[in-house]
């Protein structure tokens, strides 16, 4: 399961950085036998205004039923899991593919959340699951802007 901080700050990304991660991470993948972070579901990240944020995730075929939203311990897990036929259901639809290259696998998205992070609702709509969430930073802790008062200058100048 690939771990990610969820970050308001914006990654940089290099093509060719990226083509080269992506390769180390098949390599890697094969030895390990962990699913590589190129296989799990696309995802997007938006700041909607100062405060209010949007996750898209790109979940095609997969039903509100087979997706799974939780939070525990300040950790962020979307989870899809492919609802098994019957075999009764399996004999009915006698299928011949021709080819299958779209295939609908298991997975498991996971963000570290700040504290500060609050999941507001989620939303499937074509194929995309949408988490609106804000960003809560309390009155205390926001940037304070201090004035600056100026002296009115003395009778006396120095010389």
């Amino acid at each position: 399961m690939a771990y990610r901080s969820l970050s308001l700050i914006p990654a940089l990304s290099n093509n060719l950085l990226s083509d080269r991660f992506t390769q180390m991470d098949n390599l890697f993948s094969r030895l390990t036998g962990e699913k590589p972070l190129v296989d799990t579901p696309a995802y997007n990240l938006i700041q909607k205004d100062k405060e209010h944020y949007e996750l898209t995730i790109s979940v095609p075929g997969y039903t509100q039923e087979e997706l799974d939203i939780s939070v525990l311990n300040n950790q962020l897990t979307i989870s899809g899991k492919q609802e098994q036929q019957s075999s009764d259901e399996h004999e009915k639809t006698e299928i011949k593919w021709l080819h299958h290259g779209i295939t609908k696998q298991s997975f498991a998205l996971s963000f570290n959340l700040e504290h500060r992070i609050n999941i507001q609702k989620a939303n499937l709509d074509n194929g995309l699951l949408i988490l609106q969430f804000n960003y809560y930073i309390p009155e205390e802790e926001k940037p304070k802007k201090i004035a600056i008062k100026v002296q009115k200058e003395s009778a006396t100048l120095i010389k």
